[in-house]
């Protein structure tokens, strides 16, 4: 504005003072000048390709929540997924159970059941699920979520705890005996939970979640757009690596404590923009500290409002898609400051007068209006034509 002005005041001052061609041609010239430099396709450039972009990203269900999102989204360089719910259908089934002890299959079921049912865990609703026509629950006490670790509880008056490798090891509980089957079954991917009391290892519980039809399908499409991805999870490194696997992701962060996830994002971010996809209330602080937080739609509120854009669908294809429609979205940004510049290029010369004394070309006030009408036009219709692409 302030180079434009000063064009004004100089082609004014030069045809008034110097050509000495009268006021009113010299004033004529000024306001041209003005009027052509108007900036007004420059102030819709950006607004109307952020709304056309949201509004192509909604028909997909993908719910952007800020311009700012949209406009980052194009510059993210890795994708850290989180596992359950996920990569996973997050609704995981029991598929072995075993004794180690005096006590039945049944009997391990049946605590395992009894204590699960205070939780909120995929991984404990199934147990819960599975028992509920096989057994009758027992009555607990003093429940309590380890997070990373598993739960702790009283059945009968008898304490307990139940969950991974890691919370035996800080009981001090030795199930050396079952190691060879806890590795096999793992190495299938399978997530196996370990019973014991405050004595003796009891039992184990091994639970399938298989990964989502769409999973593969959306790694490769990220792979293919040159985004590096991640798989983030609290299981242990052979599950992990074992889901991993059949989704086509090479790395993984294993035996990740809930609040460690944003730490792994932070990491990530000192070698590029990071996007961040979860459903779960462990996952909010990755998901806040990341550069995108992508949100499942059947995740929790606290993950739904932590993300910067929420899949409705719950498709993880959403995910390529949203980071092509912001480079989409990004070039129509660029084109359209083109159309708001080209016709100050074009025209502030002639509007000037600067051909005047060769060829007589003169740009009066209305057609200097007209023209910027035009790049109005021409920025709203090229940002309108993203409409029409497919995703």
């Amino acid at each position: 504005m302030p180079i434009i002005i000063i064009i004004a005041i100089l082609g004014f001052s030069y045809w008034y003072w110097i050509a000495e061609l009268g006021f009113t041609f010299a004033i004529v010239i000024a306001v041209s000048i003005l009027v052509i430099a108007c900036p007004c396709a420059l102030g819709l450039a950006t607004p109307t390709a952020i709304m056309v972009g949201t509004g192509l990203g909604a028909k997909y269900g993908i719910l952007i929540k800020g311009g700012d999102a949209l406009e980052s989204a194009h510059k993210v360089k890795y994708v850290i997924f989180d596992k359950t719910g996920t990569i996973t259908v997050g609704k995981p089934t029991v598929t072995e159970i075993k004794s180690y002890s005096r006590l039945s299959n049944e009997q391990i079921l049946t605590i395992s059941a009894s204590i699960e049912k205070n939780s909120e865990h995929p991984l404990a609703q199934s147990i819960v699920e599975y028992a509920k026509d096989k057994i009758s629950l027992a009555n607990t006490s003093s429940f309590k979520a380890i997070p990373g670790y598993g739960v702790s509880a009283s059945v009968n008056n008898i304490d307990y705890i139940l969950g991974n490798q890691k919370l035996m090891d800080k009981y001090q509980i030795n199930y050396r005996n079952a190691i060879s089957q806890i590795e096999g079954l793992e190495g299938e991917g399978k997530t196996v939970m370990l019973l014991a009391n405050q004595k003796e290892f009891l039992g184990i519980i091994a639970v399938a979640d298989v990964i989502k039809e769409t999973s593969p399908r959306a790694v490769a499409a990220l792979k293919k757009l040159g985004v590096k991805v991640y798989m983030i999870t609290g299981d242990n490194e052979r599950t992990a690596k074992a889901i991993a696997r059949q989704a086509g992701i090479e790395n993984v962060f294993a035996q990740v404590l809930p609040e460690d996830k944003a730490g792994y994002v932070k990491k990530l971010q000192k070698s590029g923009k990071v996007a961040m996809v979860g459903d779960g209330i462990n996952d909010s602080p990755a998901l806040a500290q990341a550069d995108i937080g992508i949100a499942m739609g059947s995740g929790t509120d606290v993950a739904m409002e932590s993300g910067n854009i929420v899949l409705m669908r719950n498709d993880l294809m959403d995910v390529s898609r949203a980071i092509k429609l912001s480079r989409l979205t990004m070039n129509k940004i660029k084109q359209n400051l083109f159309w708001a510049f080209i016709y100050n290029v074009l025209g502030v010369p002639i509007a000037a007068g600067v051909f005047y004394p060769l060829t007589g070309w003169l740009l009066s006030p209305i057609l200097a209006g007209a023209a910027m009408a035009l790049s109005s036009v021409s920025v709203v219709s090229n940002s309108l034509i993203l409409k029409l692409k497919k995703l």
